[in-house]
């Protein structure tokens, strides 16, 4: 039922629900997974379990989608609509630059030509919190 809730958010491109999905699953893992681990300071943590749980729904995910002006985090081509997720710890960075990165970097740019609409979607973590601070979202 969950993956469905995702399924659903990103077939309606309801990405205020996805945001409330990926909190709730996040809000779920256990707390004992972190003790005596540091996985959660690191980005890759967050953005595997985005990757992980989006993957299982069979979605078309590039992971590390290069371009001519660096990488972005995720991108997913789904139900004509193109969503650019870039993920950051907040203690690693400043607050407000995962969906920055997606503008200055002109990720999307790539993807102007295919006449979808094209979603920035940036993702911050708190490792003290264990959780999302932040989707900020940009539908160009």
């Amino acid at each position: 039922k969950s993956q469905m809730q995702a399924l659903m958010a990103l077939r309606n491109h309801d990405l205020p629900s996805l945001e409330t999905h990926f909190k709730a699953l996040f809000a779920g893992l256990p707390h004992d997974w972190y003790r005596n681990n540091p996985i959660a300071q690191y980005e890759g943590h967050y953005a595997s379990v985005f990757y992980s749980h989006l993957a299982a729904l069979g979605l078309a995910i590039t992971v590390e989608d290069a371009g001519n002006t660096g990488r972005v985090d995720m991108t997913v081509d789904f139900n004509g609509h193109i969503y650019l997720f870039e993920f950051k710890v907040v203690e690693q960075v400043p607050e407000g630059r995962a969906l920055r990165q997606l503008q200055d970097k002109g990720y999307a740019d790539k993807y102007r030509g295919q006449g979808k609409p094209i979603h920035l979607i940036g993702v911050e973590f708190s490792r003290e919190q264990r959780q999302i601070i932040a989707f900020d979202v940009l539908s160009l």
